[in-house]
């Protein structure tokens, strides 16, 4: 029998734009928090953000979560992706399209991974501020796996606001 793997933190982008976001949102951190040999620590506030791609959408919703996690890396992409699809995400081709419930998984410990399914950290996280935001909100003096600061990827001036309703638990 093989050793258990080591606890792992693992960040998960978490955004909806369809189908009443705010419930989208609570339903997938309540999925989260259910996740196998998983423990879900901390979930940011909400933040509004405008669609990246096509502009004829609504605008989304996006947190970020943290857990603790003994799930290989893909063995978690699957698990969020099951939650995804009970959640109604349909996986149709349409790049940066409309969806009820995103779930990326954005780092990793400080693992470096690329996959066919999976890049970690997530390839567009730097650039991304509904990601970087509620990220450094829940881990203040996150280092990313190449050594970045995350503070230094912040844009300097007033940091996005968090959506009116704050925690998502509030909304």
């Amino acid at each position: 029998m093989s050793p258990e793997p080591a606890e792992t933190i693992a960040f998960v982008g978490i955004g909806s734009n369809l189908d009443d976001p705010r419930a989208q949102i609570r339903r997938a951190i309540a999925a989260l928090a259910k996740i196998p040999r998983s423990a879900l620590c901390e979930v940011s506030s909400l933040y509004s953000s405008a669609p990246v791609g096509p502009a004829d959408q609504p605008d989304y919703l996006n947190a970020v979560a943290r857990l603790n996690t003994r799930l290989a890396p893909e063995a978690l992409l699957d698990q969020l992706q099951a939650i995804e699809a009970a959640q109604g995400r349909e996986r149709d081709g349409l790049r940066w399209g409309p969806r009820t419930l995103d779930l990326d998984l954005l780092l990793y410990g400080d693992q470096v991974i690329s996959s066919p399914r999976l890049s970690v950290p997530h390839p567009e996280m730097a650039k991304r501020s509904f990601v970087l935001y509620p990220l450094a909100e829940i881990a203040p003096d996150l280092v990313l796996p190449d050594g970045t600061p995350l503070r230094s990827l912040l844009v300097p001036g007033p940091a996005p606001e968090p959506a009116r309703c704050g925690r998502p638990e509030d909304c």
